[in-house]
């Protein structure tokens, strides 16, 4: 049997834990990362507050086009410290759930039923999968909380 990657690449709100925009490929690329940002960046245009994107130091964040992007929206960069797995540990969090409730012990037979299913959970993940620091609520209705205050 022939192992296939798959490639994730996702924007997370900080404030409630909510996927904003993916991207999944067969390969690592550009385009993918690029098309994600540009999503999270489109839903976030209207935040009142200075925004601030934090990722790890893989390639794609130190892309001159992925900095200039946010540059160019007014978004500050912010990056893990070098070997530093903590710095990311939300979004590392998010991963680790992905994996172990979709994933292990799961044999999928092609790149899109894979492909699939993460779409599924990530939807699953944002409007119902509750969390006890958002009152046990998902991070979905959490927003809808926060927007109606």
């Amino acid at each position: 049997m022939t192992v296939h990657k798959l490639y994730l690449d996702s924007f997370m709100d900080m404030c409630n834990g909510e996927i904003l925009s993916y991207g999944i490929d067969k390969n690592p690329s550009v385009k993918n990362v690029m098309d994600a940002l540009n999503g999270a960046i489109d839903i976030t245009s209207d935040c009142p507050c200075r925004r601030t994107f934090h990722s790890e130091q893989g390639w794609a964040y130190q892309m001159k086009a992925y900095s200039c992007r946010l540059k160019g929206e007014r978004i500050f960069q912010s990056m893990s410290r070098k070997g530093n797995c903590h710095d990311n540990s939300v979004m590392e969090n998010f991963f680790g759930l992905l994996k172990q409730e979709i994933y292990y012990g799961v044999v999928y037979y092609s790149y899109e039923e894979l492909k699939s299913e993460i779409e599924r959970y990530v939807k699953y993940y944002n409007e119902q999968r509750i969390k006890e620091k958002l009152g046990w609520m998902s991070p979905v209705q959490y927003r809808l909380i926060l927007l109606a205050a």
